[in-house]
Order: structure tokens, then C-alpha cells, then sequence
């Protein structure tokens, strides 16, 4: 079952963490994401990052303000 990214937006907000595959969002959906997830105190872990810049993987970490894990060993 595939979520929109409202639904995991909604999920993070709500306190609730996750794991999610990076290649299949864009930076702003993950920035996105990663805010709510800030805001609702859920905790978001992003694998597959290999083919995100350093650039937008420190916006992603900015954006979940300390609620992001990125697992580069996927």
C-alpha cells in the first residue's frame, strides 16, 4: 500500500516515525516531511540516499531539526 505524502506529513505531525526510501521523493516532499516530523516529534529514517547531493541532504536535516537519520550503508 503506497501513502501520499500528505499522509506521511500527517503521520510524522502525529508523532509517528518511518522509514522511507529517498528515491522515491523529492527534496521538498522529504523537507516536507522532515518538518512534520519536527513539529510531531516522530522520527524519519531515509535510506537509498546515495543519489541525494550533500546540498539537499543538509536541508533535509535542517528541516527535521534533529528528527531525520539518513542511512547511507543501504
Amino acid at each position: 500500500m503506497s501513502h501520499t505524502v500528505t499522509d506521511l506529513r500527517a503521520i510524522a505531525a502525529a508523532g509517528g516515525g518511518m522509514i522511507l526510501n529517498a528515491r522515491g521523493f523529492t527534496t521538498t516532499d522529504l523537507r516536507a516531511i522532515a518538518a512534520s516530523a519536527n513539529s510531531g516529534g516522530g522520527l524519519v529514517t531515509l535510506r537509498n540516499v546515495a543519489g541525494v547531493t550533500a546540498t539537499d541532504l543538509r536541508a533535509i536535516a535542517a528541516s527535521g531539526g534533529g528528527r531525520v537519520v539518513f542511512d547511507f550503508v543501504s
